[in-house]
């Protein structure tokens, strides 16, 4: 809205995203400078309520952040005691042992973790050095300079209509301006997509891949419960419809983290990611697991899946990207969080160094630098070959391939080089008239539930009388092509049921439920004509994930 009038407060560094990256910049930057003024703004109702990842985490990133986060109490207690490796059949799994596997892939010294927890903690670090954290403040626009700049961003609109127009009680927000501004929004930010498209930072980068994470918490029976132990699968049930795979970790209290991802450049349009997820806990390993639990927790996220060589440029003047908003992911490992920190880190140095410089509004080519040649760099660097290995050749063929890759990557060098990813994860779905509708098994209500009632434990909730925030492009256009091209598989890939055709024996009309989404983006990357864009609803809505 260009006609409304904001008042303004001006920071030395704005950061959007109370997630690892941004937490980590904004404790780093008062660590080199407690005289800075540092602000961060997380759109969820509290800071974790809209973190899901796994998580298993590789610590370094916190040994290099805060080096007595030991002695701090932190949220990091469950080592990993045992990897298990498994390639599963409908009926049975067969173990693939730890012995042939490259050293990157060993999670000794790694711990079982509640990420939303772990950033809790994080932001008490930083309050404490005097970093300001304002949850429940959606940044909804960029605020632009001349050239392109990056001053601000605008935070805190409350109150419009469902039309857009401001209602009675409208709060138009505020701008905050800072010498720079972070991004660290996680995976398919909505303001750095549109940094990114201004200043075409992804030129000559490959496109961008994605996965579609779910996952439940459960609690389960004590006697079955092996606190520290880390499971991964692939294979069934996906087969060769899709690339992915699950993880089942046993963090304490006799609870178990339960996952499921899909890479989303899956072509079968019928392909239905969450009932994929719930098909698969009926695996008997994973059914005698479960079995007497309960199911205390659901949420899901897009995951970014490119790596080395999708990353984009990381810069342009007046702001830095940072952790998933480049993403920072390595495949193999399923692991990103400990490079989201590093990434903050090398951010919050490079700004430290330009403001003690008297820089500002600036690129920070000093941070690309350090992400593209220093651990970040190094550790996605190794793997880069693993996303579109599987890709082209599929599961079986890649774990060769790959695990080859991997172990000559080891040693400094690849025989495949660098592969590309080819196409985006729109541009992979295929037509409808060339697949057949797949027939999935109806949950049980046992150990796998309908779509609905797993979304209300992610306890989402979004006000109703606001406009939508998930924008289409062209209304017509999801019925004229997601619809008669595609089956409609907005339906299917949504894992919260956003999207729904209604009255299809005549005309069908696309409904948008934006009250159950649950912020994972899928819908912006994995629709079609791309049609669809997510941006942010009111500050505070959202999911409100507990310990995800």
């Amino acid at each position: 809205m260009t006609d409304v009038t904001r008042e303004a407060m001006e920071y030395d560094v704005v950061i959007v995203g109370a997630g690892p990256a941004g937490l980590s910049a904004a404790i780093r930057l008062k660590q080199l400078d407690a005289d800075l003024s540092v602000v961060v703004l997380e759109k969820g109702s509290e800071v974790g309520a809209h973190i899901l990842s796994g998580a298993v985490l590789d610590p370094c990133g916190l040994d290099a952040l805060i080096p007595d986060w030991r002695d701090r109490n932190a949220p990091v207690t469950v080592k990993v005691t045992q990897d298990n490796f498994y390639l599963l059949g409908e009926e049975g799994q067969a173990r693939i042992p730890n012995w042939p596997m490259p050293p990157l892939m060993n999670n000794h010294g790694n711990y079982i973790v509640s990420m939303g927890n772990v950033c809790r903690w994080m932001a008490e670090q930083a309050e404490a050095l005097g970093v300001e954290i304002f949850p429940g403040m959606a940044c909804s626009e960029i605020v632009w300079g001349e050239d392109g700049t990056v001053k601000g961003v605008v935070a805190g609109e409350f109150g419009l209509n469902a039309d857009g127009t401001p209602g009675d009680g409208y709060e138009p927000g505020m701008e905050l301006h800072g010498k720079y501004v972070f991004l660290g929004e996680g995976v398919r930010g909505s303001l750095a997509k549109q940094v990114i498209a201004r200043h075409d930072l992804a030129k000559g980068k490959e496109p961008q891949k994605y996965g579609l994470g779910m996952k439940e918490i459960w609690e389960i029976d004590p006697a079955k419960h092996r606190a520290g132990t880390v499971t991964h699968t692939m294979g069934w049930p996906l087969g060769k419809n899709a690339g992915g795979g699950a993880f089942i970790y046993h963090l304490d209290n006799n609870q178990v983290y339960v996952g499921f991802v899909v890479h989303l450049n899956y072509e079968n349009p019928y392909l239905y990611p969450y009932m994929e997820f719930q098909r698969f806990k009926h695996h008997p390993m994973v059914k005698e697991l479960l079995e007497g639990g309960k199911r205390v927790a659901y949420g899901a996220r897009a995951i970014s899946e490119g790596g080395y060589q999708s990353m984009p440029k990381m810069v342009a003047p007046g702001v830095a990207l940072l952790g998933c908003s480049v993403g920072m992911v390595n495949v193999p490992r399923i692991k990103g969080n400990h490079n989201a920190m590093l990434s903050g880190k090398a951010a919050a140095e490079a700004a430290h160094a330009a403001i003690a410089a008297g820089r500002a509004g600036d690129e920070l080519a000093d941070y690309e630098t350090e992400v593209r040649t220093g651990a970040i760099g190094q550790d996605l660097k190794r793997v880069r070959n693993i996303k579109p290995l599987w890709s082209k050749y599929g599961l079986t063929a890649s774990l060769a391939l790959g695990g080859f890759d991997m172990w000559t990557n080891t040693f400094g060098f690849s025989a495949f080089g660098t592969l590309g990813h080819g196409k985006s994860d729109a541009a992979a779905t295929g037509k409808a008239k060339n697949f057949k509708p797949i027939d999935y098994p109806k949950p049980d209500g046992k150990l796998s539930f309908d779509r609905l009632t797993n979304v209300s434990f992610a306890m989402t909730n979004h006000e109703e009388s606001q406009p939508s925030h998930l924008k289409l492009k062209e209304p017509e256009v999801q019925v004229t092509v997601d619809w008669a091209e595609y089956a409609g598989p907005s339906q299917r890939y949504c894992p919260a049921g956003v999207y729904e055709f209604v009255d299809t024996d005549s005309e069908p009309r696309f409904v948008i439920n934006f009250q159950n989404c649950v912020h994972c983006k899928t819908c912006d990357i994995k629709d079609p004509a791309q049609n669809i864009t997510w941006t942010t609803p009111q500050g505070g809505d959202g999911p409100n994930y507990p310990n995800m």
